[in-house]
């Protein structure tokens, strides 16, 4: 009776570690997902930033000239291997 009871208790204790280490990993990933979150959210202000500066760029102040000719392209591409 007192093995049986031994190997419950270690039994017991093997599950509370395994359910801590568990939890622990839990919380680090958790922790590593927010800030990837806040890392992307950085970079998307950056870049908002960037294309809200181009956008509200003045190009002919820039030295650039208006396009002296528009070329389209086909709505249905073309491609050799048709």
């Amino acid at each position: 009776m007192g093995g049986t009871v031994a190997v419950l208790v270690v039994a017991y204790l093997a599950l509370i570690a395994v359910v801590m280490s568990y939890a622990a990993l839990t919380i680090e990933f958790s922790q590593s997902l927010r800030n990837d979150e806040a890392s992307v959210a950085a970079l998307e202000g950056q870049y908002l930033a960037a294309v809200a500066h181009i956008t509200a760029l003045d190009y002919t102040a820039a030295g650039y000239a208006q396009p002296v000719l528009k070329t389209f392209v086909r709505a249905k591409s073309v491609t050799a291997l048709r």
